[in-house]
């Protein structure tokens, strides 16, 4: 099995059907259809994300919250923020949205030799050792980033995985709060991270994910990284480290990131 195949990113073809009995906290977990091997299954059930369908046009909306339900519909009650109050020593930063699987680290079940962390999961009764690489000068990445902005981990695995892997990456508490696929709209087939539900200023916030299906409601909002999987030459995390210390210090995200996009 090849790494794409183990990949906790695995992504699901828009012509497959996805069915599974494994839920979490009432969102139904995704699974590949019954022609793909049950590992697959498994993979989805855990990790999950989709592939965007590049001609779906979603609305992007930087005002109100969006939460979109899954026969497509815009629901208008109120939600409650998904972030608790800002603490005081973060009043004034840039809240920064990380993704886990493929921006920092890599994940499978397949052993592999030069493991970072193992981390145990038990799924429908059966315990699997998920094998976890982390990508390079992560730390230093994180531990910059803590130190710089309100930082949110933000993933559409459960977590029963992610928690212990983000216990053992974050040693500096970067993280100030964690999300999970509960925190996820499932809309169009994706596990959606709405932007509008975190409970802050969308003109200070930035999202950091290797999947733009993740971020399909803002994305004015993102600094897209390359997927990672086992590259040990990978600089990405660490180029990234003066763009954000730049950044730290704006009042408005937009200006910023809408130059980046024009210079890239």
């Amino acid at each position: 099995m090849d790494h794409q195949s183990t990949s906790i990113i695995t992504q699901v073809s828009r012509d497959e059907e996805v069915n599974t009995p494994l839920r979490e906290k009432g969102v139904q977990a995704q699974a590949t259809s019954s022609k793909k091997p049950r590992s697959r299954g498994i993979f989805h059930s855990l990790f999950c994300c989709f592939c965007h369908d590049e001609t779906d046009q979603v609305p992007v909306n930087n005002n109100a919250p969006l939460l979109v339900e899954e026969n497509g519909t815009v629901s208008k009650v109120p939600v409650k923020p998904l972030l608790p109050q800002i603490k005081s020593k973060d009043v004034g930063k840039i809240c920064v949205v990380i993704d886990l699987d493929e921006t920092l680290v890599h994940s499978s079940f397949k052993p592999v030799n030069n493991a970072d962390f193992i981390i145990p999961v038990e799924i429908d009764g059966t315990v699997h050792q998920v094998y976890v690489l982390k990508r390079p000068h992560v730390d230093e990445f994180l531990k910059r980033m803590g130190e710089l902005f309100e930082c949110v981990l933000f993933t559409a695995s459960l977590a029963k995985y992610a928690d212990p892997v983000a216990d053992l990456l974050d040693k500096w508490g970067a993280f100030r709060s964690r999300l999970f696929r509960e925190s996820c709209v499932f809309h169009r087939g994706n596990y959606v991270k709405d932007l509008s539900r975190l409970g802050r200023d969308l003109n200070k916030i930035i999202i950091v994910d290797n999947s733009p299906a993740s971020y399909i409601f803002h994305p004015d909002n993102a600094v897209p990284v390359a997927s990672w999987f086992d590259d040990m030459s990978d600089t990405e995390l660490l180029d990234l480290i003066p763009f954000f210390e730049r950044l730290s210090k704006v009042e408005d995200v937009y200006t910023v990131l809408k130059q980046q996009r024009t210079i890239s």
